[in-house]
């Protein structure tokens, strides 16, 4: 790739920095609290590559298909970056069909988008069978609307049935639940997303009180239009496609 766009997405990575650390400074929180994941649906093994020179270590997919034809092809052209060396976490932040699951398993580090207990269950088979344990972070669907996949938990009825539905998930001894993730609606105004975010934040905090089996850690949540309100409610992992590579090229 030219020098100049590797110029461009390393302007971009400092620029959604400074923005990181201006959203950490409001609420009282340190920059290291948040994970930046460079989302790279559509974009070429190369333009990835050159985020790793510009120092990102974590990338997200959206498809398992594209992370299974991506990684092996990062790691073979990466070798003039060492990434051997420094490998980065390959996040799945889609939908991943249950079919899917064994092929999740092998191409991700962490798999955001756990939204049903068919998933779970596929997922910790699969896991097993690799002789591993995969860090998962559950979907919820905080919105209410019909679109948005995930665990239903708009009101308190329906939080009460996904706390009921996954009590199964602390007998699973491959999967490692480390939080709780959300897709914002896509509105014109971030802030008109803040209670989503909040409503995420208050629920992982009623999760830690009443399954304590997880610490619940991690918030995945906000992308490039909202990750900033994302941050002051409380996100630990904002997903970043477009403020980072430029528009994408469908």
């Amino acid at each position: 790739m030219p020098e100049q766009a590797t110029s461009d997405i390393g302007s971009n990575l400092a620029a959604v920095d400074e923005q990181i650390r201006a959203a950490c400074s409001r609420c009282g929180r340190e920059r290291e609290e948040v994970t930046l994941v460079a989302v790279t649906k559509t974009r070429p093994v190369a333009q990835i590559l050159n985020a790793y020179a510009c120092g990102v270590r974590d990338f997200g997919e959206n498809r398992v298909e594209e992370a299974e034809e991506k990684r092996p092809i990062f790691d073979e052209e990466g070798a003039g970056h060492h990434v051997a060396a420094d490998p980065p976490r390959w996040h799945m932040i889609g939908h991943v069909q249950s079919r899917k699951a064994a092929t999740a398993v092998a191409v991700s580090d962490l798999v955001h988008s756990v939204g049903s207990m068919r998933l779970a269950r596929r997922l910790d088979r699969f896991a097993g069978e690799e002789q591993r344990i995969l860090p998962v972070l559950l979907e919820l669907n905080v919105s209410g609307e019909e679109s948005k996949y995930g665990f239903p938990a708009a009101d308190d009825q329906a939080l009460k049935v996904f706390v009921d539905e996954i009590e199964e998930l602390q007998e699973m001894e491959h999967l490692a639940v480390r939080g709780l993730m959300t897709m914002a609606p896509i509105v014109p105004d971030a802030e008109i997303a803040r209670p989503v975010f909040r409503r995420l934040r208050e629920v992982r905090d009623r999760l830690r009180e009443r399954l304590p089996w997880s610490d619940w850690s991690e918030l995945s949540m906000g992308m490039t239009d909202d990750y900033v309100v994302a941050i002051e409610e409380g996100a630990t992992i904002i997903r970043v496609g477009r403020a980072i590579f430029g528009p994408a090229d469908y």
